[in-house]
């Protein structure tokens, strides 16, 4: 596999995140009638959920690690914020490796 040691905890945190929002959209309006309709259909879309949020952290938190990133501040600004801070913290550490591979700018130049 080519790329950083990190792209496989970030993509099993990215698809985590797809997972559990996914699960809390059955809980918003247009879908929360018949989610709650059913103690079954309830519990499963809670405990994927909960699961899917907790893949998604301890993966986030792998690939912190991999990247030589503070772990609690990635994951916490991720549980704080979820799921807005998740995607941000994505995004952010997804880039970082790009951003490590730039040249320092010249001095006096900013």
């Amino acid at each position: 596999m080519t790329g950083s040691p990190a792209q496989r905890p970030l993509a099993a945190a990215t698809l985590a995140l797809l997972v559990a929002v996914a699960a809390m959209a059955l809980f918003l309006p247009p879908l929360a009638a018949r989610t709650l309709a059913s103690g079954l259909r309830t519990t499963g879309a809670a405990a994927v959920l909960v699961l899917a949020a907790l893949l998604h952290w301890v993966s986030l938190g792998v690939a912190a690690r991999r990247l030589e990133r503070p772990l609690g501040f990635w994951v916490g600004l991720s549980v704080l914020l979820f799921p807005i801070g998740s995607a941000a913290a994505l995004l952010l550490m997804g880039r970082g490796d790009d951003a490590r591979a730039l040249p320092a700018p010249a001095p006096g130049r900013g």
